[in-house]
């Protein structure tokens, strides 16, 4: 397994650096637990906009292990909690996320007044991605 090349991470870039539905993979009491969710990659994480009282963030409280699984690329990290959305500490990638997920943000499914939306970042520790015939097994940890 090697770090993430420069040709990795374009195509990681390129491929998720913008709205994605991706499969997100918990754990509970030794059970997989997976539903789709709304993605935005940058620099070895995913980042979803979520509920700090939904069923994945008390599983991912419980056990950080996660998985992600989308076009052609499936991985493994850890689940982080960033917090409010609105904090002042997550105003730089919350603007990517505004940005990325413009086409339905402001639908009205968030509430940003409320605390508890939050910012879910799975930080990748190793995956596969597959582009155009070529595998590359990729250690995030390398370049964290």
């Amino acid at each position: 397994m090697e770090k993430l090349t420069l040709e990795s991470k374009r195509i990681m870039e390129e491929r998720f650096g913008k709205d994605n539905i991706v499969a997100l993979a918990t754990i509970d009491d030794g059970i997989p637990h997976v539903r789709n969710v709304d993605a935005f990659y940058e620099d070895g994480a995913f980042y979803i906009i979520t509920y700090a009282l939904s069923n994945k963030m008390r599983q991912l409280a419980k056990n950080p292990a996660a998985a992600i699984a989308g076009d052609w690329f499936t991985a493994h990290g850890k689940g982080i909690n960033l917090g409010y959305f609105g904090k002042p500490e997550n105003k730089e990638i919350a603007e990517k996320l505004k940005k990325a997920f413009c086409a339905w943000i402001d639908n009205g499914h968030n509430n940003f007044d409320d605390e508890n939306t939050c910012i879910l970042c799975i930080r990748l520790t190793d995956g596969i991605l597959f582009s155009h015939g070529t595998r590359y097994d990729i250690d995030f940890t390398k370049d964290q």
